[in-house]
Formats: C-alpha cells, structure tokens, sequence
C-alpha cells in the first residue's frame, strides 16, 4: 500500500470525505473508530507493533500532521489536504448539528467538559450532547468500563468523541469497538482547545508544519520528549522510506 508511512496506514482522504463516512455509519448506528494521526502517533506505532496493529485496523486514518500531508504528496496522492482533528470536530459537529444523530464526550476534566459542552450548545443551540464523562486518570476496573459501555449505549449516542490523548484514546477505541454502538474519533487536545484551555497555534504556523514548535514553548516539560526526540526520528526515518532505503510496510 503505497498510503502506508513507516508502516502505519495514513488514509488520503478530505475532510468532506470524513464527514460523509462518519455521518453514514453514525445514521446507521455502527461500531467504527477512526485515529486522527500526526507524528507523534506513527512513532508510537512504529515503536510498537501491537499499536500499529490498533492504527491499521481503525475503519479511518486521517492525515492531522502537516508531515503526513507532505508525506502523502511524495507518495502519490497530489492533492491531499490536512484533516486536522480539532477542525474536523467541528465539522461534524456543524454536519449533525440540525440532524437527529447525537454526540458525546469522553475524556478531559470535568471542568473541561462543561466548558466544552457549554461553548457547543451556545454556538449550535440545536446540537443533541446525550452524553459525556470525564472518567478518573487510572485505568478503570471491568465494573467501571462495563458501566461506562452501558451508559454510552444508553444515551443512544451516534458519534462519540474521544480526549484521552495518544496512544491511549486509540487503544480504548480499539477495545471498545463492536461494544459501544457509535463512531468514535480520537480527537484528543480538541476537547481543551474548543474549551478555551488552550489556544491553538496561528493558522501560519499551523500550514507550515509549526505547530509543533507553538505547542512545545506552551508545555516544554511536557512535550519535549515527543517533539526534540520523535520529530527527528521521524524525519530521517520518512526520508529513508522516500528514497527507498527502507520497506514503507
């Protein structure tokens, strides 16, 4: 598959194209997953085989990094655009805003979701939020994600969003899939950009592939390791797939 980077599955496809195929299996109330990817997450999977299993098998892979953008361009795929996660948030949103398909929230802080929420409602008064949790920063016992299944199900929820950040939103995606009867979207620092927590890089930095550097000088004890260490990594690591040194499967 010549849309594979580092072996990692990276889909060539448009946010329009997203916003078809999440609406249509929400409509029909399917059990899907799709992983918003950016460096970051192909590193991880590179790092391991059993998550590059979880990015290959989601039901979409949308390119969120401008790197995979431009890797996809090389690879053939000319005209590929960014489908960029807190972008294609609300893109949905607006697509289901007016339709009878609910949406939900799962991850962040509680304060974050009702912030979250609040902005959502007052913006699209008519928008259906059945559901959403801030679930505790531990892994939750059988009992708890049972719970947790059972409440998602309940709410009837179409399209349920998903801020647990990378590598971890993914996994549960993947685990969950075929028991929770929605569509979910590893979406992960949306949740605190579209409440306000955290500004987003200008639209500039955004096109050139910045947006990194913005994020770093924010959170540098926390996002040093992922950006001075994964982003080299990846470069030489993308170049050696280009220029045919390594197996892009």
């Amino acid at each position: 598959m010549k849309n594979k980077i580092l072996g990692s599955r990276v889909d060539p496809i448009s946010y329009t194209q997203t916003v078809q195929h999440v609406v249509a299996w929400a409509q029909k109330h399917e059990s899907r997953y799709v992983c918003v990817a950016n460096v970051h997450m192909l590193m991880e999977a590179h790092d391991s085989p059993e998550f590059q299993r979880v990015v290959n098998d989601a039901d979409l892979v949308t390119p969120d990094g401008m790197p995979l953008v431009w890797m996809l361009r090389r690879l053939g795929y000319s005209q590929q655009e960014r489908v960029y996660g807190p972008d294609l948030t609300l893109k949905l949103i607006d697509a289901v805003a007016t339709q009878d398909i609910g949406v939900g929230f799962y991850g962040g802080t509680t304060e974050t979701l009702a912030q979250l929420t609040t902005s959502f409602k007052e913006r699209y008064p008519n928008l259906k939020i059945k559901y959403s949790y801030s679930p505790p920063f531990r892994q939750l016992t059988s009992e708890e994600d049972e719970s947790v299944i059972l409440a998602v199900n309940a709410s009837e929820v179409e399209i349920l969003f998903i801020g647990l950040g990378c590598p971890k939103q993914e996994h549960w995606m993947a685990a969950h899939k075929g028991r929770i009867q929605a569509v979910m979207l590893g979406v992960g620092v949306a949740f605190d950009f579209h409440a306000g927590n955290k500004q987003q890089a200008p639209l500039w930095m955004q096109r050139s592939g910045l947006e990194w550097l913005f994020r770093f000088l924010q959170e540098p004890s926390r996002l040093w390791r992922r950006y001075l260490y994964q982003n080299p990594r990846f470069m030489v690591l993308a170049l050696m797939q280009l220029f045919g040194f390594r197996k892009s499967l």
